[in-house]
């Protein structure tokens, strides 16, 4: 293993409250207050929030506090992205390879979700400008968002243009804040975006309590109702595997674990920075962003319009009819709704892209940690590679492009990294080693409860949640199962755009640990 005196300086954050805002920033994201209230609808409301808890208990806080370490231990020796530091943990030709994922997994995220982030800030426009103003049903409100993305031809846009613009927009934003660097980039936008984020959060939760019962002839439509539905823990469902399974990929999803993005960040603290109060006050953070606010705005405001019923069935249609639909027709109800309707969308536009710069972070560090690249040229590349990519999700949006991107790399493939850095980490690495690891500078240590959780019970449920999605969802998917024929080449393509990223990060790895065993002659 290499002195750490002979590697060069790497960037560094410039301060604790600076990285625990950044780390907390990609863990806040559009899944927190889209995804998270309509996982909680679907999901029989309290019923859900049981697996919920326990699962943030026995996988969130463990995997936090996994990544963490491995990231620290990692920028030890000059290493942000997973490449590199599975080769630190497993001295295997294979482990490299295997931190490969690591790469895919956030480059294949900010791909798509640069589109969907930047429909928020379209949005936000369309609210402060009334557009979608008059508008005073869910089909014509979807028609609306629709003929905006170009999934269906409509009255309200000719063309894919004002989309299109936006979404240029968004990524000009996304790597003006990448090229920028870690401090005066990643770490500024998060002492901007999160505080602003938190704001506007309370102001919507206030504003919906206030909401009370619209419809004094309808009284069981109410906001109060709507909070019920969600904090009435009950058992009624408690035995669906689906609950299980749904409440599961929620925590991943909505703490950014098993993509990269954390181990990156980590890299760059010193060797014997805290990561037990830091990695903990992260979870917190995104929890009270989620379940705080992200529960107190769009379904219990939905319950007060359209009743608890409807509400959930709206959310059945997906994250977008929630807050792309429901919440605008919403806003056309309330005094001011126009400005409730902007600092919703911005919300959403500032989760996002706190959550997006962290998934484009692992490539860079990989091109400037393994080959040597400058910042700016290692941004230019990843921008390049997005820009090229992101036509495909624009142009084949209603051919299920996105989705089926989403589920590979957003969903399934978050598990399988998970599972493998937990038992490289605990396991192949050793659990004495990585607990001391973890531990090391910090200003308590981790509970001892949780060296068992993170040795045994965290993979076993892994596993476990792996095999239920492999039978379940991602075979059934994987052969196609209930596609219609004229989808069937776009999604091929989907999955043939994704192994070619995957074969030239491949490459890319190889040809780095090449030019140093010539370079180490």
């Amino acid at each position: 293993m290499s002195n750490n005196n002979s590697l060069p300086k790497r960037e560094r954050w410039g301060s604790r409250l600076g990285l625990i805002l950044a780390v907390a920033g990609n863990a806040v994201g559009l899944g927190n207050f889209l995804r998270f209230p309509v996982q909680a609808a679907e999901n029989g409301g309290g019923s859900f929030m049981i697996p919920y808890f326990i699962f943030f208990l026995l996988l969130g806080i463990p995997l936090m506090w996994i990544e963490w370490g491995i990231g620290r231990f990692g920028g030890k020796y000059n290493h942000g992205s997973t490449p590199g530091m599975f080769n630190l943990l497993w001295k295997n030709p294979t482990a490299k390879y295997l931190g490969a994922l690591g790469l895919v997994i956030s480059m294949t995220i900010l791909i798509y979700y640069t589109y969907i982030e930047s429909w928020t800030l379209a949005f936000s426009f369309f609210s402060i400008n009334q557009t979608y103003f008059g508008l005073d049903s869910h089909n014509s409100m979807r028609e609306f968002l629709y003929s905006f993305q170009g999934k269906q031809t409509g009255d309200f846009f000719s063309s894919l243009w004002p989309a299109y613009i936006f979404m240029l927009i968004t990524f000009i934003l996304n790597f003006w804040i990448l090229y920028r660097g870690i401090s005066k980039g990643i770490e500024r936008l998060a002492y901007i975006a999160m505080p602003l984020l938190f704001i506007f959060g309370i102001i919507l939760a206030v504003r919906v309590i206030f909401l009370g019962t619209p419809n004094p002839a309808i009284p069981e439509n109410s906001v109060a109702n709507g909070f019920s539905f969600i904090w009435n823990f009950n058992f009624d469902h408690i035995n669906q595997p689906r609950i299980w399974l749904a409440a599961a990929g929620q925590i991943f999803f909505t703490l950014s674990l098993g993509m990269g993005a954390i181990h990156v960040y980590a890299s760059y603290l010193k060797p014997k920075d805290d990561i037990v109060a830091s990695g903990l006050s992260t979870a917190m953070v995104n929890e009270a962003a989620e379940v705080g606010l992200g529960g107190s705005i769009a379904i219990p405001a939905a319950a007060a319009f359209f009743g608890v019923t409807l509400t959930t069935q709206i959310a059945s249609a997906g994250a977008f009819d929630l807050g792309f639909v429901s919440m605008p027709l919403i806003f056309e109800k309330i005094p001011l709704g126009f400005v409730f309707g902007t600092l919703w969308f911005l919300l959403l536009f500032l989760a996002g892209i706190t959550s997006s710069v962290a998934m484009g972070q692992p490539f860079i560090a990989f091109l400037e940690d393994e080959f040597g690249y400058s910042r700016k040229k290692a941004t230019i590349i990843l921008a390049g590679i997005v820009l090229v990519s992101i036509q495909f999700v624009i142009f084949f949006l209603d051919k299920g492009f996105l989705d089926e991107m989403d589920y590979w790399a957003g969903t399934f493939g978050l598990v399988v990294f998970a599972l493998i850095e937990t038992i490289l980490f605990m396991w192949v690495f050793g659990s004495k080693k990585a607990w001391d690891e973890m531990n090391e500078g910090g200003d308590f240590r981790i509970p001892k409860i949780f060296f068992f959780i993170m040795k045994y019970v965290t993979p076993v449920i892994l596993l476990c949640i792996m095999l239920w999605w492999l039978v379940q969802d991602a075979i059934p998917i994987l052969l196609l199962s209930n596609v219609e024929s004229d989808k069937v080449p776009y999604i091929w393509g989907a999955r043939a755009l994704m192994i070619v990223i995957t074969i030239l990060i491949l490459f890319m790895i190889k040809r780095a640990w090449i030019k140093k065993a010539q370079v180490n002659r």
